[in-house]
C-alpha cells in the first residue's frame, strides 16, 4: 500500500478495515462456506455505501473517488479484502462500472450504473473462456450478425459472480474483431451452471450462450476502439488483484511473525532460531517486493501510461509465485495447526491462489510481458534507425 496517503484516504482506508473487521470476521467467512453467493446482500448494500462501487465512475454518473485518483483509491479498498479474506464482487463490479461510466450510452449506463453505485446488482466480465480456449486472451465465443441484433454462441468461465449477476459484459468475436455487449444475464439462451471454488466466498460459474440474440444497441463502445478498451479492463482487474494478493501476503506473515514469537520450543521461542530467522527475511523481502510492484501498478494505470500493460503483468507474475509461496511458508511454520480447517491461514492462501490464476496464470504474464517488451524494443530501434538517417541526410 503506498506509504504516503491523504488524510481522506487514511480516514476511508480506515473505515473500510473497520468494516472488515465488524462483518467479515474469520467466524463470518466460514460461516458463508455453503452460501449460494457468498455474502449477505445487506453487507454488499453496506459496502457500496462506503463507496466501494463508485470509484472508477464519473461524476455525471454519480460516482467519484476520495482523492481525485479513483483507482488509487480503489486498490486501499481491496487491500483491505485481502487483509479480512473479505467476501463480495469487488473487481467484477468495479470492472464492468467503470467500463460502462466510459464507453457506455446513455441509456446504458442509465440502466446499470445506479443498481451497481446502490449495491443493489451485481455485474460480471465475462472475458475469460475454459478449455480450449483458456489462455490469456483467447476468445471463441461468436457474435454473428443477423439484421439489427447478433447472435452469441460459445462459453465463457470461470466468470465470478456469474451465477447471481444481473448483467453481463460480454466479450465475443464478431466479423469486424472483437465486440463487447451490455445485457441481462436473464436473456433467452444463456445457461448458468455454478462452479465449486477454492475460495471460501468468491463464487464462480461457467456460462453458456445458445443463439442468445442481443441487439446491436447491447454494443459497449465503438467495436474499433474494443481491443484497447479490454487492455484498459485486464489492467483494472489485475491491479485490484494485486493490491489484494499483497494484502492477503501481509497479514500472513503478521499472523506468522506474532506466532513464532509467542510459540516456545526447548525454552527459546520459534523466532529466535537461525533457520527461521532466514526465512522470515526471504518473506519480508518477497513482502515489500510486492508492495512495490501493486503500488507501481496502480500508479501506472491510473494515469495510463505506456508502461501500464508491462508493469501490472510484471507484478502478476512476481506476486503468483511470491505471494504463494510466502503464505505455504507461513502455513508451514504453523506446523499441523496450519493445515487445520479452523486456523485462518487457510483463507488467505485460497485468496492468493485464486488471484493468482484468474485474469492470466503466471505463465501467461510472463510471455505477455516478453512480447509488450520485444515489440517495445523493436520500436525504439526502428526509431533509433530513422533518426540516424535523418541525421545523415
Amino acid at each position: 500500500m503506498e506509504l504516503e496517503l491523504t488524510e481522506d484516504q487514511e480516514f476511508f482506508a480506515d473505515t473500510t478495515r473497520k468494516f472488515l473487521e465488524d462483518k467479515a470476521t474469520p467466524t463470518d467467512l466460514r460461516q458463508l462456506r455453503g452460501d449460494p453467493i457468498g455474502y449477505a446482500p445487506q453487507y454488499w448494500r453496506a459496502g457500496a455505501e462506503l463507496g466501494w462501487t463508485s470509484l472508477l465512475v464519473s461524476e455525471e454518473d454519480g460516482g467519484g473517488s476520495i482523492s481525485g485518483r479513483g483507482l488509487a483509491d480503489l486498490a486501499l479498498v481491496a487491500h483491505q479484502f485481502g487483509r479480512h479474506a473479505a467476501p463480495g464482487p469487488l473487481l467484477a463490479t468495479n470492472v464492468v462500472a467503470a467500463a460502462v461510466s466510459r464507453r457506455g450510452t446513455p441509456e446504458q449506463r442509465a440502466e446499470v450504473i445506479p443498481g451497481l453505485l446502490a449495491g443493489e446488482t451485481v455485474a460480471t466480465w465475462c472475458w475469460a473462456e475454459p478449455p480450449p480456449r483458456d489462455r490469456l486472451g483467447e476468445v471463441g465465443l461468436s457474435a454473428t450478425p443477423d439484421g439489427q441484433n447478433y447472435v452469441l454462441n460459445g462459453r465463457k468461465g470461470p466468470v465470478e459472480a456469474g451465477a447471481h449477476a444481473q448483467h453481463l459484459l460480454v466479450v465475443a468475436r464478431a466479423p469486424e474483431g472483437l465486440v463487447q455487449l451490455l445485457l441481462p444475464a436473464s436473456s433467452p439462451g444463456i445457461t448458468v451452471i455454478p462452479a465449486q471454488g477454492l475460495d471460501l466466498t468468491r463464487r464462480f460459474a461457467e456460462i453458456r450462450f445458445d443463439d442468445v440474440v442481443v441487439p446491436r444497441s447491447a454494443l459497449l463502445g465503438d467495436p474499433s476502439a474494443t481491443e484497447a478498451d479490454i487492455e484498459r479492463q485486464l489492467q483494472l482487474a489485475n491491479v485490484i488483484q494485486l493490491a489484494e494478493m499483497v494484502g492477503a501476503m501481509e497479514k500472513a506473515f503478521e499472523i506468522t511473525v506474532e506466532w513464532a514469537f509467542n510459540r516456545y520450543s526447548f525454552g527459546r521461542p520459534l523466532a529466535s532460531y537461525q533457520e527461521l530467522k532466514h526465512r522470515f527475511a526471504d518473506m519480508k523481502a518477497w513482502l515489500e517486493a510486492g508492495h512495490a510492484a501493486a503500488d507501481a501498478a496502480t500508479r501506472a494505470v491510473q494515469d495510463e501510461t505506456d508502461w501500464a500493460g508491462e508493469y501490472t503483468s510484471a507484478g502478476k507474475a512476481y506476486m503468483g509465485v511470491y505471494g504463494i509461496e510466502l503464505v505455504q511458508d507461513c502455513v508451514q511454520m504453523h506446523g499441523g495447526i496450519g493445515v487445520t480447517f479452523d486456523h485462518d491461514m487457510h483463507l488467505y492462501l485460497r485468496r492468493v491462489v485464486v488471484d493468482s490464476l484468474l485474469f492470466g496464470t503466471v505463465s501467461d504474464h510472463r510471455q505477455r510481458l516478453a512480447t509488450m517488451l520485444e515489440r517495445r524494443e523493436a520500436v525504439e530501434t526502428n526509431e533509433s534507425h530513422e533518426d540516424k538517417e535523418a541525421t545523415n541526410a
